[in-house]
């Protein structure tokens, strides 16, 4: 299907709940890997779901109908207790006259399909539906909301008690809070500022460096100024930084701006989408007054894009898989056997939010101004910061409130830069690793046909900082990466006589199945040198387990696809021996993986030959 229908579907479906948010998920992921979704099975999936929620919306409506029955009788009763208070009644022509007057009508809800409306909403009228639906689609979250709450207001404290009775130095470095914007909401920029002003002690704060990466909204040019002039003015000893970008250039530039314009001892490169919570500054600016080569993150708590609601998120690791995705991950066992949640962590990577020694930062190259518009950015520092002499903490008693958008300003599909950003990461500072990305992307190896910018000078910072191998970080700073080190060839697999494809069939299911050659993601296999054959995707990580094909048993005449640790605990054949233009021979078996009638079969070998796309090594 192409993605122009399937983006329409998406819409459709919008209204399924979690059904809709996975679809979009799935959608999203596909666009920006170029790998196809079978949306028609998927559909049908979901069909139950469908019928479950329309029963859901008949409950829905017989509890309004019980809660207008309530509401009468409050009513009744009311009317008796002013009648034995001795209120007099209106006279019976004053109520029919009243009963003539126009009733104000119920609202019909104006986008059932929005997912600003799923749980909130359901009191607006119809002229307030428009215009909160319209900012969300403008903004990714909830500026209708946003514009009406308290710019000063209170967030739940979510840190572990044991941060509560900790204290820290009199001395700290001070503080410079870089806010990086794109067409943010006037509100949340205002409230951002606002936090962190009231909730960071006076002489930690030094400065406040506004970074517009040019925003085309009108509100934050002149109304923006207006806030500002008012904040000097009520803050007469912190410094208020404007930087305006004439043209777009993407968040890792915007950081950098941001940092150039800071003067402080440690710079807090922020989201304008945030709120800190109280105490946040104090345990980073420890961590790095212990270490100045440390790079910290706070642990952010999730803001809702609809009822702006704060979410608790536990303490966590900043790490990513071989697209360069960010992602969420537990610590290491080390940490967890010390039974203390309110002690920093080590992680990986950083999600972008950081706070660092701005010398320091300077010194190792801040970001990499050579990326383009969003993501990888944050991959790209990680590395370098370990392999080239600091760590990164993430530190659980520091807490930031941040909004998770529904989608993005910059772009509707983030895909493509940050296929293009992962590439140059690659190229830069994985060494004989940088394939690895090519094989998450599903791209060729060489002549991919992505322009990646120049990389020379970050070479020369590489050579110059004299940075440990990617190797060195693999295997000290990020094992739970599978390195891939024995992947041998991957593309689909194509068996010559049959003229098709292997394919992984229905999902869920442990069926796979011959099908048509259309070499994307459901036919996408890797072949690894034990003989491993992995078909529908590649885990990027140890702890996850990949989906092998199997021979189920000699009294099965059709192959199995399984998580290969679940095959072997249950004595399947996951070992295949192959070569190129030949037989697909299981080890144990000795049978073949063969294609009978349009039927992928197991059975004593007849010779048919099969040919994957790509061969990386000889095998």
């Amino acid at each position: 299907m192409k993605r122009a229908g399937l983006r329409g579907v998406l819409l459709i479906l919008g209204g399924l709940g979690l059904a809709g948010t996975f679809l979009k998920m799935l959608y999203e992921r596909s666009a920006g890997t170029d790998k196809e979704v079978d949306l028609p099975q998927i559909i049908r999936r979901f069909s139950d779901l469908e019928t479950s929620i329309s029963k859901l919306f008949d409950v829905l409506k017989a509890f309004e109908k019980k809660q207008d029955t309530v509401q009468k009788m409050l009513e009744e009763d009311r009317g008796r207790q002013r009648k034995a208070a001795g209120v007099e009644e209106q006279p019976e022509a004053k109520v029919q006259d009243q009963q003539k007057a126009p009733e104000k009508t119920k609202s019909n809800k104006l986008f059932p399909d929005s997912a600003l409306f799923k749980e909130w909403g359901g009191n607006l009228s119809e002229d307030e539906q428009r215009e909160a639906e319209g900012l969300y689609l403008k903004y990714g979250y909830n500026v209708f909301l946003s514009d009406r709450l308290p710019l000063d207001r209170a967030l739940p404290d979510t840190r572990d008690k044991r941060c509560l009775k900790k204290s820290y130095p009199k001395d700290l470095p001070n503080l410079g809070v870089v806010l990086i914007y794109l067409n943010e909401a006037l509100s949340i920029i205002k409230r951002a500022m606002r936090s962190i002003i009231d909730r960071t002690s006076k002489d930690l704060l030094k400065e406040i460096i506004l970074v517009d990466d040019n925003s085309s909204n009108d509100d934050l040019k002149g109304d923006l100024d207006a806030y500002v002039t008012m904040i000097k003015k009520q803050n007469p000893s912190l410094h208020i930084i404007r930087v305006r970008h004439n043209e777009q250039q993407g968040l890792a530039y915007a950081r950098v701006s941001g940092w150039r314009a800071a003067t402080a001892d440690v710079v807090a490169i922020l989201d304008a989408h945030i709120e800190v919570h109280e105490m946040w500054a104090e345990p980073l600016l420890t961590q790095i007054k212990g270490d100045r080569t440390v790079v910290t993150s706070p642990v952010f708590d999730r803001v809702n894009f609809d009822d702006l609601k704060v979410n608790e998120y536990l303490p966590a690791a900043h790490a990513f898989d071989w697209a360069l995705w960010c992602m969420y991950e537990g610590f290491t066992e080390d940490y967890y056997n010390l039974k203390d949640g309110s002690l920093p962590g080590k992680s990986p990577s950083v999600m972008g939010i950081l706070v660092a020694d701005r010398k320091f930062l300077g010194e190792i190259g801040v970001l990499d101004e050579g990326m383009k518009v969003y993501g990888g950015e944050n991959v790209e520092l990680g590395i370098r910061v370990w392999t080239c002499g600091g760590s990164i903490e993430v530190v659980p008693c520091s807490k930031i409130a941040h909004i998770e958008r529904a989608h993005k300003p910059y772009m509707p599909d983030l895909g493509p830069s940050m296929k293009r950003n992962a590439l140059r990461v690659a190229e830069i500072w994985m060494d004989e690793y940088k394939h690895n990305v090519n094989l998450a992307w599903n791209l060729p190896f060489e002549n991919h046909g992505i322009d990646i910018g120049d990389t020379s000078e970050r070479k020369k910072l590489r050579e110059r900082l004299k940075c440990k191998p990617f190797k060195w970080y693999l295997e000290n700073v990020y094992p739970k990466l599978d390195p891939w080190d024995n992947i041998v060839a991957y593309g689909g697999v194509k068996n010559l006589d049959a003229d098709m494809c292997l394919d992984q069939g229905p999902v869920p299911g442990h069926t796979p199945i011959a099908y048509h050659c259309y070499y994307y993601g459901p036919q996408i296999t890797y072949y690894r040198s034990n003989g491993e054959l992995y078909i529908g995707g590649l885990k990027s990580h140890k702890y996850n387990d990949n989906r092998c094909i199997t021979d189920v048993g000699e009294k099965n005449t059709e192959p199995g696809l399984y998580n290969c640790k679940e095959a072997m605990q249950k004595g399947m054949g996951i070992y295949w021996d192959f070569i190129q233009g030949k037989e697909m021979k299981n080890r144990e078996t000795k049978r073949c993986l063969e294609i009978k009638n349009g039927n992928l079969l197991i059975q004593e070998c007849t010779g048919q030959r099969w040919e994957i796309q790509n061969i990386i090594k000889p095998f």
